[in-house]
């Protein structure tokens, strides 16, 4: 019987990450979660990050700490206020909560721990339709980073060399709304209400119900039903 292919699975604590997680174990992954304390004001999400690895059944789980708060420019790292109460669904700028290249580093770290340890395969919950905007979650930022993956590692050339593909970065809800994120992950029996999508929790670790995650996250329950 051969082994479970093993793949890096970015992991935030979020609705999102976990649902993704729940999707790779369920297509028979052996899953090795990744999360960052990045320097973000929501740090509650590690520990929800934490709980959800050993919820659905994670083959281990590592936090990598990074400060990007050297760089600031966003809300989540710097002394910026958090919008609330915008209209999401009318809003087309990038908000002030994008964190400059965060997906990317965070996706370079995943490369590198998965040429490390054999993983083919890195999961990441990105979202193209229900979203606030940010330019690392558009298919063609996640196009890109495939073949950065496959042309920039020693694993990714010496595939080319035999005619194959070393590296693919899933997506699996890259084209869901919210509403379908809810139910896929009520479908995999991903216990929701452990996980958290705020940008400006309470000192308590409860979430603010104002910020766009917080908006998002709700309309995407009231739609499920």
């Amino acid at each position: 019987m051969s082994a479970a292919p093993r793949a890096v699975v970015l992991l935030s604590g979020g609705m999102d990450s976990a649902v993704v997680l729940a999707e790779m174990r369920h297509a028979g992954f052996e899953c090795h979660a990744l999360s960052f304390d990045y320097g973000q004001r929501h740090r509650v999400e590690l520990e929800r990050a934490a709980e959800v690895a050993g919820m659905l059944g994670a083959a281990s789980h590592r936090t990598v700490r990074i400060d990007l708060r050297a760089f600031g420019a966003s809300a989540l790292t710097a002394d910026i206020a958090v919008p609330k109460d915008r209209d999401v669904a009318a809003a087309h700028d990038i908000p002030v909560t994008y964190v400059p290249a965060r997906n990317t580093i965070f996706l370079a770290h995943a490369l590198a721990m998965a040429e490390s340890t054999g993983a083919r395969d890195i999961a990441i919950g990105v979202n193209a339709i229900d979203y606030s905007g940010y330019p690392d979650c558009r298919p063609e930022f996640v196009e890109a980073f495939e073949r950065l993956a496959n042309l920039a590692t020693r694993a990714g050339v010496e595939a080319a060399a035999r005619g194959e593909r070393w590296m693919r970065v899933h997506v699996p809800l890259l084209r869901m709304g919210k509403a379908d994120i809810v139910r896929r992950g009520r479908a995999l029996g991903v216990d929701l209400s452990r996980t958290i999508s705020c940008y400006d929790p309470t000192p308590a670790g409860l979430p603010c119900g104002r910020c766009d995650a917080c908006q998002l996250r709700e309309r995407g329950f009231r739609e499920a039903g």
